[in-house]
């Protein structure tokens, strides 16, 4: 099983059908191939093979695109990282996989570059997609157009050696990345594509980035079933609606920030939007009213994915939406759902506890991480970390994380990566980051800090000090709050809900 072989199948069954649109490149399937082997066959002169990770450091575009199926044709391991990482997270994230070839752009290599003595990499395994490029790096177009059209590469792939590693945090400290198989993206290609109800004739539109996992719930189904995968190199609320119509798209994934910036154009109407078959929601929470507002306008597409990147999820589908909106839906075909108390026993509906799920894409574990894989993975069944409770039908109903993840943005974000950072302020004292509601992001971050003098620092100089220094983008802190000490409970732990309390009735007064 090699999923690399589902775009040589269309290539030869239905070679002149539009597989790829993205800006100004419009692609068949006979194109893609060509493209896609030209790629691989690059690859493998630079002695990747089966098991090197190849890690992509790119924003939306064509190159990462084919990255995916050239890499997958030669069995090799694809590592999209997120090109807001700088500094020791990439760091961390590159040497951790032990990278083979890394590619990236002309507006990252310059953050590459300040790293490149701490890399395990020479500047010649770092390829370079722009046309110009510093003399010391590899250009991949370069390396790709010296290499053949023809399919050279035929590794022996089984079903569950590695094609994804999918990183889920990790900017500081040892990073956690995902193991995904041939299998387990077969499974995403067959299962999402029936729940979505995908067909060869399906149009799809990607406008969030697809390094991260949420993209591959359609965009490796739309592949398997050969249909037309429209990439946008940008978000743009305004043009959404036009560029719908004009491409007649069936499906499309916009996370909660992007339909809530739709449904303010008054173009995104059921007049424009008449061929979508499905609007799908993932990465975040979305607000009730924000879902209603979108039902009326586009009645019976949209759908909402509750789910990890470790292997589990929930579909409310489009036609529960009516009677089940308040729920993130219900487990799919083959897979399996409890909620549990803290001793793992099952709860009967309407008990509030932890969510945990099995299924055919669930992981096969961390990246050389056994023991936080065991404390995830127990006897089949992945621990969420979620809670929740099922109504007297089986559907799902989140309460709250029992984790401190901050989901901002489709983006998940770990507070502890930017306390990290916050403590090393040398009149920090002590700092905890929860994540407030926000309407555009889903959730942002806010800090909170003990200071060791109150009247050295003040919110605005420490915001900015802060807020320099994180190694993404997705950390800055929105606000901060200053407490002279941290609630606690007996066993001296902070008690982070109490604090967000504070913080919101300080935004009240």
């Amino acid at each position: 099983m090699n999923i690399g072989h589902i775009l040589s199948y269309h290539a030869k069954y239905r070679p002149y059908h539009t597989a790829f649109i993205c800006g100004d490149v419009r692609l068949n399937y006979k194109e893609l191939y060509s493209s896609v082997n030209k790629i691989a066959n690059a690859l493998a002169t630079a002695k990747v093979s089966k098991g090197s990770k190849v890690a992509m450091l790119l924003p939306n575009c064509r190159e990462l695109w084919e990255l995916y199926w050239a890499i997958a044709q030669i069995g090799a391991i694809a590592v999209p990282l997120s090109p807001l990482l700088r500094g020791r997270g990439l760091i961390n994230q590159l040497n951790f996989v032990e990278t083979q070839l890394l590619i990236t752009n002309a507006e990252s290599v310059n953050f590459v570059n300040q790293i490149i003595a701490d890399l395990n990499i020479s500047p010649k395994q770092i390829w370079i997609t722009g046309e110009e490029y510093a003399s010391d790096f590899g250009s991949f177009y370069t390396n790709k157009n010296c290499a053949p059209e023809s399919h050279n590469i035929e590794p022996e792939i089984s079903p569950d050696d590695l094609y994804n590693i999918i990183f889920s945090s990790g900017t500081t400290g040892s990073p956690k990345g995902i193991m995904l198989t041939h299998r387990i993206r077969a499974n995403y290609m067959t299962l999402f594509g029936s729940f979505f109800r995908m067909t060869p004739e399906s149009v799809v539109l990607q406008s969030g980035s697809i390094v991260f996992n949420g993209s591959f719930l359609m965009l490796m189904p739309v592949m398997f079933h050969g249909g037309t995968f429209i990439l946008n190199e940008n978000f743009n609320a305004k043009e959404i609606a036009h560029q719908i119509k004009n491409e007649r798209v069936t499906h499309s994934i916009l996370v909660p920030t992007q339909i809530i910036s739709v449904l303010k154009e008054n173009s995104f109407n059921y007049e424009n939007l008449s061929s979508l078959q499905c609007i799908l929601t993932v990465g975040a929470p979305l607000h009730k009213s924000f879902k209603e507002e979108l039902n009326s306008r586009i009645p019976d597409v949209f759908y909402e994915l509750y789910g990890l990147t470790e292997g589990f999820v929930t579909i409310l589908d489009k036609t529960d939406f009516e009677l089940k909106s308040g729920s993130v839906g219900k487990p799919p075909q083959f897979f399996e759902m409890k909620i549990v108390d803290e001793l793992g026993r099952e709860l009967p509906s309407g008990d509030v506890g932890e969510i945990i799920g099995k299924g055919p894409i669930l992981m096969e574990g961390y990246y050389e991480d056994d023991i936080r894989t065991k404390e995830a993975i127990k006897d089949g069944w992945l621990y969420t970390g979620d809670l929740g409770y099922v109504d007297e039908d089986g559907y799902l109903f989140l309460v709250d994380r029992k984790k401190d993840m901050i989901i901002s943005g489709s983006v998940n974000v770990y507070p502890k990566d930017i306390e990290g950072v916050i403590i090393l302020h040398e009149n920090v004292s002590e700092v905890a980051v929860i994540g407030i509601p926000d309407e555009k992001w889903g959730e942002s971050p806010i800090a909170a800090v003990v200071l060791k003098t109150q009247s050295k620092s003040d919110i605005g100089e420490l915001m900015t000090w802060i807020n320099e220094r994180v190694e993404a983008r997705f950390h800055k802190i929105k606000d901060m709050i200053i407490l002279e000490s941290f609630p606690r409970n007996v066993a001296g732990k902070i008690l982070k809900n109490e604090i967000k309390e504070l913080y919101i009735a300080s935004k009240t007064k």
